[in-house]
């Protein structure tokens, strides 16, 4: 396979060529296609008008899950999608954790009860949440007295009892990043900072797209016998410059997580509430050393950038405050996400629409891909793949991606972190590099012994390495896309990010931003 080289290139390889599929939106649903077309032989390009993963693919709230609500309205109301929306969730998860190890982890949830009849409820949905798994399960389901789960959770205002079962937490925007990673390393084409302006059109048909480098300021044609809609929230947009008069398919809706620095999870454990006052299911984690609380669920306007609304933190606020005492804490992050929830005549509350996905063809052959979830993203592309090659009117090509490693995980080791801990790496940055980066992270470390190895802001295991591995290996433009994306840090710590943009902001600037490949060597 030829390595693709730096970012003039991509472009001109993008207007110089012509693709079979054309891939607009480099979100979870936009990088599982470009994956699954490319790993199945066709040419495939794809263009993100940001970043990658720069939207709702990472604002979630980072578990890889069956989705234990979706089966009790399975249950409740006998709904066979929400029961198939389960099932292959479960599915998903199992295949993730195998596929990317370093990036996707089990998880110990614990679902508090008050009472014997709370705890029978719970405990048939739990069983029946295990039973569906099968031999996909991750962990035990088991009851916990009182004591255990005070272990578990210090700062518990109350003694309570409680379910503990198992689903899996990931690391969001890296897995995005990580499958466009694979994607070019199949061959395929990506560009970030490149925006579709307008749909080409050869007889009729759509063919391809005019877009702009939004880094460089260069605009041209890409050439594409199929073109596929995956923008997310904005696949509306995308579908009037096909047709102005196409009736909306996404509901929007936001979700508000918070991230506090507290010793709430020092145990690892995750703490599910199974029933706030708007029926959701809110959830409080451990992530990166710190503690994530999420979501809210409520309309969003259509085009509105997403936004941290005040009443959004005292709702979660409120809610934890039922169980933990945070009165005097602040949180040391907000962020949002506008969920593409697949539109539903009669439902006006965005927390019962279900997360099942639908493709939509228009009369000029636009591909669009709506609704999905994370856990589902391999699924959502696996369907919008067949159905291209029905477009493209070619023969039926399976589907490779349930047993295609992706990038860092196919040599990663337990082994590798005792590697990167002889070569001199504090452990806390050892730690960082090995689940970040999964085999790859002994090439990061390489590149930190060569005079790269200081921190960007004290207390955070981020180096100054990673910088640079983000801008010739992984398509970083910008500071943001660093402290972002790349790196978790604006999303853990918000002044902390603000403390090393200066530091990150002089390294792109020295070293130029030109993303080369990554060679496949591993760390072990």
């Amino acid at each position: 396979m030829k390595a693709p080289g730096g970012r003039d290139e991509t472009l001109d390889t993008l207007q110089r060529e012509r693709f079979d599929v054309l891939v607009i939106g480099g979100g979870a649903s936009g990088v599982g296609i470009c994956l699954d077309a490319a790993s199945r032989g066709l040419r495939v390009a794809l263009v993100e008008q940001e970043d990658f993963g720069c939207g709702t693919s990472s604002a979630a709230t980072k578990l890889i899950h069956g989705g234990i609500r979706y089966l009790e309205l399975a249950l409740r109301h006998l709904d066979a999608g929400q029961l198939r929306l389960v099932l292959g969730a479960l599915g998903e998860r199992h295949v993730l954790l195998r596929l990317a190890p370093h990036l996707v982890r089990p998880l110990e949830l614990v679902m508090p009860v008050t009472g014997l009849t709370q705890a029978a409820y719970y405990g048939a949905g739990l069983g029946a949440y295990q039973m569906l798994a099968g031999r996909r399960k991750v962990g035990p389901l088991r009851y916990l007295q009182p004591a255990a789960v005070a272990r578990r959770f210090s700062g518990l205002r109350q003694r309570l009892g409680g379910w503990s079962y198992y689903e899996a937490q990931f690391d969001d925007a890296r897995l995005a990043l990580t499958i466009a990673q694979t994607a070019r390393m199949h061959g395929a084409v990506l560009a970030n900072a490149v925006q579709v302006t307008a749909l080409l059109r050869n007889h009729g048909r759509v063919a391809g797209a005019a877009v702009l480098d939004n880094h460089g300021g260069q605009r041209f044609a890409i050439q594409a016998r199929c073109v596929i809609n995956a923008t997310g929230a904005s696949v509306d947009t995308i579908r009037r410059m096909d047709n102005p008069d196409s009736e909306p398919l996404v509901s929007p809706s936001i979700g508000v997580h918070a991230v506090y620095r507290t010793s709430w999870m020092s145990s690892g454990c995750g703490f599910i509430m199974p029933r706030t006052t708007d029926g959701r299911v809110l959830f409080i984690l451990p992530w990166l050393g710190h503690t994530l609380v999420g979501t809210t669920d409520e309309p969003w306007p259509h085009g509105r950038p997403p936004a941290v609304e005040d009443h959004a933190l005292d709702y979660l606020n409120e809610q934890v405050k039922h169980y933990f005492p945070i009165e005097e804490l602040s949180p040391t992050a907000v962020w949002a996400g506008v969920r593409p929830l697949l539109r539903h005549d009669g439902h006006h509350h965005t927390a019962h629409l279900s997360r099942e996905h639908a493709i939509e063809v228009s009369a000029a052959g636009l591909l669009t891909v709506v609704g999905g979830k994370w856990t589902t993203y391999r699924l959502v592309a696996r369907s919008a793949v067949d159905r291209a090659l029905v477009e493209l009117g070619m023969s039926a090509i399976p589907c490779r991606t349930a047993t295609l490693p992706l990038l860092g995980g196919e040599h990663f080791r337990a082994a590798n972190r005792m590697t990167l801990l002889e070569g001199g790496l504090e452990a806390d940055i050892a730690d960082h590099l090995h689940w970040t980066y999964g085999d790859l992270a002994g090439q990061v470390a390489a590149l930190a012994r060569s005079g790269f190895a200081q921190r960007l802001v004290p207390g955070y295991p981020y180096i100054e390495a990673e910088v640079l591995w983000a801008m010739r290996h992984e398509w970083a433009l910008s500071a943001d896309d660093c402290l972002n994306r790349r790196m978790r840090l604006g999303f853990v710590d918000q002044a902390a990010a603000q403390a090393a943009r200066p530091k990150v902001e002089a390294l792109l600037q020295e070293s130029g931003t030109r993303p080369r490949a990554i060679s496949k060597t591993s760390s072990s």
